[in-house]
């Protein structure tokens, strides 16, 4: 499916770095809470994660992600999501997140 540069500008993925995990046992499937600093325009966002193949709630703290804050809200068992965290799955559709390198200020929009 193509789409126009126009519409890929509504999707506001954002850089931003993860200063809280913790399990979420209510979950369907395994997942963290996490929350995520986005700077001082957005602020911090929270989210549900499944990523707990790949990583432990302590290994999560400090490390800058890319987050999608375009989406709304979703109620997930009781916990709200603000914001998508992305990645790619690997060859067994365990989640690996996306990461910038080198690291750059909370909350610039990706182009």
């Amino acid at each position: 499916m193509i789409i126009t540069y126009e519409e890929f500008e509504k999707v506001d993925l954002r850089s931003g770095t993860i200063i809280k995990a913790e399990d979420f046992p209510r979950a369907k499937k395994p997942a963290y809470k996490v929350w995520v600093d986005f700077g001082d325009e957005i602020g911090v966002k929270q989210t549900s994660a499944q990523v707990t193949v790949h990583y432990t709630p302590e290994s999560l703290i400090g490390r800058q992600v890319m987050g999608c804050i375009s989406l709304g809200e979703k109620n997930i068992a009781g916990f709200t999501s603000e914001f998508l965290l992305v990645g790619f799955p690997d060859d067994d559709g365990a989640i690996c997140l996306i990461t910038v390198d080198p690291k750059v200020p909370n909350g610039k929009k990706m182009f």
